[in-house]
């Protein structure tokens, strides 16, 4: 393995930690990317032929301060008032280069960050994407994927939310009190969404990606900690507990996928359910609860069921018309309605999906794929068959291609029998 790979991991690891704390200094996020961008294409110089440091992130966080501090410089040059903008105390007036500075060493402002982004004066789909951006890292394709939306769309968001943010001058701040509980819930998606593309990645090789869902958990893990008394993010963090803890039960040894029906339990991260159920206990009765917890619940009953037919079908399928009630989404209907074909036997299932308003989800490749599933379970290989290559259409990763590609194969055959 050459050494753009494990830089590439670094960018991962390193980017969301990096951009924050250089937002300290230059206080606009465009400044504050390309500065960032630029440390790590002098990383791309060096390491290669130098080798990692011990401290990538120490290296790249002093680098990138390094460029931020010459920016600020340049502007005082060019303007003898541009020294406000430094808001660490004394940075925009040391001639000296700072010292290596180790990320533990400086405050985490990550979740700053997050609430500058989800602030109340952008719109909500912004809000999200730019977070997913900027503390997730992640690419505008895999935003867009995440969104089932185009990619064009998620550009333009991301434009004028930046555009937003510099001419209104909103805040960089954790926000108190009323206006903490207004930006909760696109700061509680915007986690949500970072820890699915790491739970169930929408394009390349991998299925599961280690590293997006222990961002979305540390996340999670430091809203409770700021507000350990809001149930919704104590749901949040239950669910990312419990939907992790199968996370390496997912795939077999060669990577590709493995049904929850097929997994081996034993596999099951027992800790992190034990963690995730204390989370749900903690968030109060089930009868008052947000999207979140319910959605935890339903985790919950996979994950205190001792096979998949010891499953409690018909409480899933109550728990999902709950959340269809409490948070209405065509992707909440249709696990419903797969719930539905679980407990009371496919044609149920086929039918509940037949229900539904298919348009919204016309791009998402989980609703031909579980009509063929029913259809397959029927018997009706044939159309089974043509919903599997509908699918197939629509999925860009690869272990998730080769999965339907199997299914497809079985049902091609059985149908020409």
């Amino acid at each position: 393995m050459g050494v753009q790979e494990p830089i590439a991991d670094v960018f991962r690891a390193e980017y969301a930690r990096v951009v924050a704390s250089v937002l300290r200094i230059v206080r606009d996020i465009d400044a504050a990317e390309d500065v960032v961008q630029e440390a790590f294409a002098q990383a791309l110089d060096h390491w290669p032929a130098r080798g990692i440091p011990d401290r990538p992130g120490a290296w790249l966080l002093t680098a990138a301060r390094h460029r931020a501090l010459d920016r600020l410089r340049r502007a005082r040059r060019a303007n003898a008032r541009a020294d406000a903008f430094a808001y660490e105390a004394g940075l925009g007036a040391r001639d000296e280069r700072p010292e290596v500075v180790d990320p533990e060493s400086i405050p985490d402002d990550r979740l700053r960050l997050i609430f500058t982004c989800c602030h109340p004066e952008l719109p909500a789909e912004s809000r999200v994407a730019l977070t997913l951006r900027l503390v997730g890292g992640l690419s505008t394709v895999e935003i867009a994927r995440a969104f089932l939306v185009p990619e064009p769309t998620i550009a333009q968001r991301l434009v004028r939310a930046k555009r937003t943010i510099r001419a209104r001058g909103l805040v960089y701040e954790v926000p108190e009190g009323d206006e903490l509980a207004a930006r909760l819930p696109a700061v509680l998606a915007v986690v949500y969404l970072i820890f699915n593309e790491g739970y169930a990645a929408h394009s390349g090789d991998a299925l599961v990606r280690d590293d997006l869902c222990a961002e979305a958990l540390r996340l999670g893990g430091m809203l409770v900690e700021l507000m350990p008394g809001e149930a919704e993010a104590l749901g949040l963090l239950a669910l990312m507990e419990l939907q992790a803890s199968r996370a390496s039960a997912r795939v077999d040894a060669d990577g590709n996928l493995v049904l929850l029906a097929d997994q081996d339990r034993a596999r099951w991260d027992r800790a992190r359910i034990g963690r995730g159920l204390a989370c749900l206990q903690r968030a109060g009765a089930i009868e008052r609860a947000g999207p979140y917890q319910l959605q935890a619940a339903i985790a919950a009953c996979h994950a205190l069921a001792a096979s998949w037919e010891a499953t409690e079908w018909p409480r899933i399928v109550g728990l999902y018309a709950t959340l269809a009630a409490a948070a209405p989404s065509p992707v909440v209907e249709l696990n419903r309605a797969a719930a539905i074909g679980m407990a009371e036997g496919p044609a149920a299932g086929l039918a509940a999906l037949d229900r539904m308003d298919a348009a919204p989800l016309s791009a998402y490749h989980l609703f031909p794929a579980a009509r063929a599933d029913f259809l397959r379970r029927l018997g009706r290989s044939a159309e089974a068959a043509a919903e599997y290559r509908a699918a197939l259409k629509l999925v860009d990763n690869t272990r998730e291609r080769a999965f339907l590609a199997a299914r497809l194969a079985e049902c091609e055959t059985a149908a020409a029998d």
